[in-house]
């Protein structure tokens, strides 16, 4: 297991983690770091998952800079030192 993952988490969240800019975490998967965070914040489980506890639509989760979707998704596996990145898509026009 990695006990030291880095969670960045953007402006919009941080009201559902006492304004933190980033967490640090451990989890062998980015599942079982974003649910951890989820245990001890379930608003922020509520804005980070739908009812299936899939990754929100809107929002994009980077390791390392490297997309989830192009990885494992939510079974990507992290090491000590990962940086786990939470970004709300952006809509405009």
């Amino acid at each position: 297991m990695a006990d030291n993952i880095t969670v960045l988490i953007p402006t919009a969240m941080r009201p559902k983690v006492n304004e933190q800019e980033s967490i640090n975490a451990a989890g062998e998967t980015v599942k079982d770091v974003l649910n951890g965070i989820g245990s001890d914040h379930p608003e922020f489980a509520a804005q980070m998952f739908d009812a299936n506890q899939n990754v929100n639509r809107f929002i994009n989760v980077f390791v390392n800079d490297e997309d989830i979707r192009f990885l494992e998704n939510l079974d990507t596996a992290l090491k000590d030192g990962d940086e786990v990145s939470i970004v709300p898509a952006i809509a405009g026009g």
